[in-house]
């Protein structure tokens, strides 16, 4: 079927789960989607900001509380979901979290927590819904990666580890799925403001100066950046796009 401007970006139909949905980047990705006509699932820790948010979002949204380290529930969550709702046709692994000190002063516990919340976490909610997208010959599994997968940061080992890794599921899921008609990609924001920006940028003005000096925009993103992209990737206008990461960062990636 050939697609014009509308259709090829309509998400109508689209049953789309977000990981850490109630706020932020996944937030943003939840409103986006459910003005491009999807339905989200928004998924998170917090009850009581989950169903802020579902409210706000509107007849399209609703919500489960669910924490992405709780391995041994991925599956059940993911068939309450099928039961209740219906097949999950896109995956958007997105909650995670960041822990900040010098290489030899983070605690190996601490690393292994961000390894499971932002790789062995989404590995086991994505394999709890490929099954689902194999029978119906389509998906979409997009991840949140990072500027710390791309280049080095410094103090936040354990976060580019696991944001690296993740780079790597990508790749190799996108081989080994894309063949069954489910596409995975990521989006790396930069950085894009928010309450916690602000906070950062206002108590430490060099380290302002030094991430706008290397965008090639000269600003910082806004949260729907990120979600009009990830709408873009959800959609059949990136139907022949996968294995792919996807840069929303003003051209920090390749400024100078």
């Amino acid at each position: 079927m050939k697609l014009n401007a509308m259709s090829a970006f309509d998400c109508k139909g689209q049953r789309v789960l977000i990981t850490g949905g109630g706020t932020g980047l996944g937030y943003a990705m939840a409103e986006c989607l459910t003005e491009a006509g999807a339905q989200v699932i928004i998924v998170g820790r917090r009850e009581e900001v989950l169903k802020k948010a579902a409210s706000r979002l509107g007849n399209r949204a609703v919500y489960r509380t669910f924490d992405v380290t709780d391995i041994a529930s991925a599956e059940s969550l993911i068939k309450s979901i099928e039961k209740d709702i219906g097949t999950v046709t896109t995956l958007i692994n997105n909650a995670g979290h960041i822990f900040k000190a010098a290489f030899e002063h983070t605690p190996v516990d601490e690393f292994e927590q961000l390894i499971k919340t932002h790789a062995t976490g989404p590995f086991v909610l994505s394999k709890a819904v490929v099954p689902s997208m194999k029978r119906a010959g389509k998906g979409h599994i997009l991840f949140t990666a990072s500027m710390a997968a791309i280049f080095g940061l410094p103090q936040v080992i354990g976060y580019a580890a696991a944001k690296s890794a993740l780079l790597g599921m990508v790749r190799s899921m996108a081989a080994e799925l894309s063949p069954d008609g489910i596409r995975v990609n990521a989006i790396a924001p930069g950085w894009i403001h928010s309450e916690l920006l602000e906070k950062t940028v206002e108590a430490d003005p060099e380290r302002k100066r030094k991430v706008l000096s290397r965008t090639p925009m000269g600003e910082f993103g806004d949260a729907e950046d990120i979600g009009w992209a990830a709408v873009y990737l959800c959609s059949r206008a990136a139907g022949f796009v996968t294995g792919v990461c996807l840069p929303v960062d003003g051209g920090i990636a390749i400024g100078f």
